[in-house]
């Protein structure tokens, strides 16, 4: 296993004032995850934020307690939590109460109470001056070869290359398996670091074994921004939000961005929605037609009304979608109105359109929020300067708080916003719906305004006034955002809102 670094400190510099914090932080809401739904961001959730050397010791320290009790060798331990994804209960009911062989062979690890390198295999061994390597095909002598307790030998040479591919090459760690082909037999961390000699390989191979041990830990959860390294660890698992030492605030359920109001299986439907192709398939459906015989997806692209399917050649009427061969004779009425024809194609264009019309209103309105956003997030810079010209004319550094404060808020209000629009794309409405959106509605004014003040020119002679304005409105925002974030979690308990498919 990793050697432990005997020294593992948090890194509290940089920390500003607002992160000096317990070990645990409270903040938090719950989630569908465990059957529940959001509620209020004041709620307790208690998580801790670890650094990568943190992780390894917490990994190191869960494999000493499962072998306090199972006793076998350390790297079979981490294999097998691997197996379980850490789930240490349930490991160790296994281990005692099933088929201990099964248990081995279905985590592909050969038993550690059997041997099968047999001693007349040894012996065997022994007496030969050179054995083949089965992988190069040259003549080494045995002390050269090296395997896996599933009885495989090859040459070091060939094992250091083998696993240099696997780890650098494929990014492989903990499934990495015996070099034999055909055998499943897993190769464990102890013969890993023995037989790679470079450092580089080695650190890549400890980065993908912890990487594993926090994507298989429900509990633990590595913070989405790039280059951040820090991993956060709940106690419990919920949809509630945690903050990195970064200052990054994410979801610990989904990892992404904070998002109340909306659940994370709707985010993730949005997400997918927002990413994929199915709007293309909205505009193809709004604009094309299906060939009468293949149900090909075609679309016109010229003044000919004559069309040949380029899938089955079926030569068809662009207008009627009956048969081309009939437009000549003069029994055929193509130019005839077919009432009901014509109400269902024109019922499902219709319906093709409005969807995509929804969409897109609900999709501008959620972009605009996020772009929004990222503007707020640079008014930090300006307000700072705001905030020091304002100590130039007699306020304290307490008295000029209130601006940064309101940019706080302001942000705060645009993510909910944002998130507001995925919630309500798949809410059906209903009485409780139009009340989110006069709810909805009354944030986003709010917000607008509290927007308009940040951005004006703020001079010492309106100090007094803008200041008590800011106030106000920001004071005002964060009212608003709770009443609607009150009424959704309220919607949530009671089981008031529905939700249709949107896609």
């Amino acid at each position: 296993m990793f050697e432990e670094d005997s020294e593992n400190e948090v890194e509290d510099e940089d920390e500003e004032e607002e992160e000096e914090e317990d070990d645990f932080v409270d903040m938090g809401m719950d989630a569908e995850a465990s059957g529940t739904h959001p509620k209020h961001d004041e709620e307790d959730f208690p998580f801790q934020v670890l650094t990568a050397d943190e992780i390894v010791k917490h990994m190191v320290d869960c494999i000493k307690e499962v072998n306090t009790v199972v006793q076998i060798p350390a790297t079979i331990t981490r294999i097998l939590l691997t197996h379980f994804k850490w789930d240490k209960e349930k490991l160790m009911e296994c281990y005692f109460t099933e088929d201990q062989d099964k248990l081995f062979s279905d985590a592909h690890v050969v038993s550690p109470f059997r041997k099968s390198f047999t001693p007349a295999a040894a012996a065997q061994a022994a007496s030969s001056s050179e054995i083949m390597c089965e992988i190069c095909f040259l003549m080494i002598p045995p002390t050269e070869l090296t395997g896996l307790e599933c009885g495989h030998r090859f040459c070091w040479q060939c094992w250091r290359e083998y696993l240099t591919t696997k780890i650098i090459d494929e990014g492989m760690g903990q499934t990495i398996s015996c070099a034999a082909h055909g055998c499943d037999i897993l190769v464990d961390d102890q013969t890993v670091m023995y037989l790679v000699t470079d450092p580089k390989v080695k650190l890549k191979y400890q980065q993908l074994i912890t990487n594993s041990f926090v994507e298989c830990n429900r509990l633990l959860r590595w913070c989405p921004r790039p280059d951040c390294g820090h991993v956060v660890k709940a106690q419990y698992y919920d949809c509630k939000p945690v903050k990195c030492k970064c200052t990054h605030i994410f979801c610990f359920a989904c990892g992404e961005n904070w998002h109340d109001p909306a659940l994370c299986r709707l985010l993730r439907r949005w997400i997918k929605k927002c990413d994929d192709d199915s709007e293309t398939s909205n505009w193809i459906a709004a604009n094309t037609k299906e060939c009468p015989k293949c149900h090909a997806t075609i679309e016109k692209d010229g003044g000919c009304n004559h069309m040949v399917c380029k899938r089955c050649k079926l030569d068809f009427c662009w207008v009627c979608l009956g048969d081309w061969e009939p437009h000549g004779s003069s029994w055929y009425n193509c130019n005839r109105f077919d009432e009901e024809g014509a109400k269902k194609a024109r019922d499902a264009q219709e319906k093709s359109r409005h969807a995509l019309q929804r969409y897109l209103f609900y999709c501008n309105r959620y972009m605009n929020h996020m772009q929004s956003l990222k503007f707020e997030n640079k008014l930090y810079a300006s307000v700072r300067v705001k905030m020091e010209e304002m100590q130039h004319h007699n306020m304290s550094w307490i008295e000029v708080q209130f601006l940064k404060k309101a940019v706080d808020v302001l942000c705060q209000c645009r993510q909910t916003l944002m998130y507001t629009y995925v919630f309500a794309f798949y809410l059906h409405r209903n009485n409780q719906s139009i009340i989110f959106e006069e709810n909805q509605k009354d944030l986003e004014n709010a917000t607008e305004q509290l927007s308009e003040y940040l951005e004006r020119d703020i001079t010492s002679d309106m100090l007094v006034d803008i200041k008590q304005k800011v106030q106000d409105k920001y004071r005002y925002c964060e009212s608003r955002r709770k009443v609607l974030l009150d009424h959704v979690h309220e919607g949530y308990e009671k089981e008031l809102w529905e939700y249709q498919d949107g896609n």
